[in-house]
């Protein structure tokens, strides 16, 4: 049986704004920040981890805080980031919160055959809330400012543009197993996007790949993502993706411990960089879940520079 990617399994972002963040995406959009960290290969910057109450694999929205400028939007990006809510009701719900909060946000449209609201966070990154008819689990935060039935699901679909599809749609199905499923016009007006699933499909499961030769080439930023990541179920189904790149000729990171989860780097022909990582051990391995991300967390391997990393970061509050 082929390989099979289960979903997204989170997305990483770009914040200059470490506080202003955390309190857009706790305050405003009620997501839990499941862990505070530091990005493991630059210890001055915060990773922040904002996720649904019991912090599930497919729920992670994470920023890394860089002192960067405003990224320069185009192709060759990872151009908007799907959140999934229950219901219609939800979505009606959130066009009258961004309205009362001054977020910037479009009108309620179906895309895709699913109905939608478009929106950015105040450093401009692009959003798509879609009501997924809640399907699958859910896992409200009963600490959150929104009401459970109307509180953010997880991820997906993720849109990336490309110049060009057809060495992107190689690397998708021939090496990584999605299926190509259909395509629909760019909201935009910008060329067409073509749908492609993992494993069993829907909006938790899809990457969404958006052809537009005639936009400038992205430059990266804050308001960007940085990455996206797919989900495989442990650490013996990892080792299999690393083979098949390595026996495929794909370029790739080799295996990093990022002590939450496990992962594998490399990059889609359009450039856009891809993570496979795994759904454990998860978040709760070093802190318990009832406090998750209430204290800075590191790794072991950080643990012995604590003070020197404490005392180079910002308060968050």
């Amino acid at each position: 049986m082929s390989l099979v990617l289960t979903g997204i399994h989170h997305l990483t972002a770009i914040t200059a704004t470490a506080a202003a963040n955390k309190r857009f995406y706790t305050e405003t959009l009620g997501l839990r920040l499941v862990k505070k960290t530091v990005n493991q290969d630059d210890t001055s910057a915060y990773h922040l981890f904002y996720a649904d109450g019991v912090a599930s694999p497919g729920s992670d929205l994470t920023f890394f805080d860089w002192p960067v400028a405003r990224e320069r939007r185009g192709t060759h990006a990872i151009t908007r980031t799907g959140l999934r809510v229950g219901s219609s009701a939800s979505l009606a719900w959130w066009e009258q919160r961004f309205g009362d909060a001054g977020v910037a946000h479009g009108k309620l449209t179906e895309i895709d055959g699913r109905a939608s609201l478009e929106f950015e966070d105040p450093e401009g990154q692009r959003f798509r809330l879609i009501d997924d008819g809640g399907s699958g689990e859910s896992h409200p935060w009963a600490r959150s400012n929104v009401p459970a039935e109307h509180q953010i699901r997880g991820l997906g679909p993720i849109t990336i543009s490309v110049p060009a599809l057809a060495r992107t749609r190689d690397m998708l199905t021939n090496v990584m197993n999605l299926s190509e499923v259909h395509t629909y016009p760019s909201p935009d007006g910008q060329g067409e996007v073509h749908v492609f699933a993992m494993g069993a499909g829907g909006p938790a499961a899809e990457l969404h790949v958006a052809v537009q030769p005639n936009l400038p080439v992205a430059q990266q930023g804050a308001g960007a993502v940085h990455h996206v990541a797919f989900r495989t179920p442990d650490v013996a189904d990892l080792h299999e993706w690393t083979a098949r790149l390595s026996e495929l000729g794909v370029p790739s990171s080799g295996e990093v411990e990022r002590y939450y989860f496990r992962s594998l780097y490399f990059r889609e022909p359009g450039g856009n960089l891809f993570e496979i990582a795994t759904d454990g051990p998860g978040f709760a391995v070093d802190e318990p879940l009832e406090t998750l991300g209430e204290r800075l967390a590191l790794p072991p391997f950080l643990e012995g520079k604590r003070a020197e990393i404490e005392a180079d970061l910002k308060p968050l509050d």
